[in-house]
């Protein structure tokens, strides 16, 4: 499966802009919970270990295996309906020969590895209907699992990279302007009918989570009391910041103004205690990390690479959007992590290891 390449067209850029991500996040973590940070760095070393050897073997060999991929991305969901772990109202985690990990990150590049694959061996016929919607289907059963946990924040995402990979794939515009025409309606339409009180699409608390978001004043005691905090952390930040692991009482980390900062709102800890300026390099360096998947993506080998790098990219840059739009309140409370940042090992594995299939791409791009 290992072949040999050259050392100059390896893709440093690109690690040395995850690296320099994944540190921020660390001090970020250390100032707002310092008992994970040790385990934080333990993470980061294991995926970038990961990353380094998928990096040097070919995805061509591993991708042959995409069925085998398929199945075990819906076995590892369904035991979590089965016997996960459940915490804050959720169960979202699977406990396997002591190893604690949440399935449904892992399932982003399971499924973008599994429907590379797929298209590549079809790709003449991605312009039809029918293949269009046999790839509709084969997402259906994971984005179920994921939307039953609850987590309503991961469908969404998948949902999102799902569309991408068909995109990149080649779909016809036609599919793409229907899927337009009936998805902007349907979800206005959903949109009003979750707005109900009776309503049974989404669970109560999440239902909760959009009217604070619409109507912050009235929740802003319960639902809408992070996210506000958040905003408020965020601006209070300025220019430079607070300064890093500040002693300021009315501190997030302090005043315990968000319950688990290091998780889903790390974002409003880098922006109080490192300012404009802080909070500016995490969305440049999340900018150029989707460009360099992109770019790889242009010059991949064959169409499955292509996939590949476009989706870790469309992975890093729409989680990261999502993610600073929940702590900034342009987005209602879906507790998404911030790549490479937030504390959560699953996560940071995961996408370590969706950028070492990158990085084997770039190693194989067309000269």
């Amino acid at each position: 499966m290992a072949r040999r390449y050259r050392l100059k067209d390896y893709d440093f850029k690109l690690i040395a802009l995850v690296v320099a991500l994944t540190w921020i996040g660390i001090f970020a973590i250390g100032s707002a919970k310092e008992s994970v940070q040790s385990r934080q760095i333990a993470g980061f070393v294991f995926g970038a270990f990961l990353m380094l050897v998928i990096s040097l073997f070919d995805y061509s060999v591993i991708l042959r295996f995409y069925w085998i991929i398929y199945v075990v991305n819906l076995v590892l969901l369904a035991l979590v309906w089965y016997m996960g772990e459940e915490a804050g109202g959720a169960q979202r985690w699977l406990n396997l020969f002591g190893i604690q990990f949440q399935p449904s990150e892992l399932a982003k590049i399971l499924l973008l590895l599994f429907f590379a694959q797929l298209i590549m061996r079809h790709q003449e016929e991605m312009h039809t209907l029918w293949f269009n919607g046999f790839c509709a289907l084969l997402v259906l059963p994971a984005i179920y699992l994921i939307f039953n946990q609850p987590d309503l924040s991961t469908t969404i995402v998948v949902a999102i990279l799902f569309c991408v990979i068909l995109f990149v794939g080649g779909t016809s515009w036609k599919y793409v302007v229907m899927a337009l025409a009936a998805a902007v309606p349907t979800f206005i339409i959903l949109f009003m009918m979750i707005l109900e009180p009776d309503q049974q699409i989404i669970n109560e608390f999440q239902q909760r989570r959009i009217l604070a978001w619409l109507y912050p004043e009235e929740y802003a005691t319960t639902e809408a009391y992070q996210q506000l905090n958040s905003i408020t952390a965020i601006g209070s930040g300025m220019l430079y910041g607070k300064g890093y692991n500040n002693n300021e009482s009315i501190s997030v980390k302090n005043g315990n103004f968000i319950s688990e900062p290091q998780t889903d709102f790390i974002y409003a800890v880098i922006g109080e205690e490192f300012g404009f300026v802080g909070s500016c390099a995490v969305i440049v360096l999340l900018i150029f990390i989707a460009f360099e998947c992109i770019m790889v993506a242009r010059r991949a080998k064959d169409l499955a690479g292509t996939i590949i790098a476009a989706g870790v990219a469309a992975l890093i840059g729409f989680q990261g959007l999502l993610n600073i739009a929940v702590a900034t309140g342009a987005s209602p409370n879906t507790g998404i992590p911030l790549p490479f940042v937030s504390y959560g090992l699953t996560s940071l594995v995961s996408l370590y290891i969706g950028v070492g299939f990158v990085l084997n791409v770039r190693l194989q791009c067309k000269k």
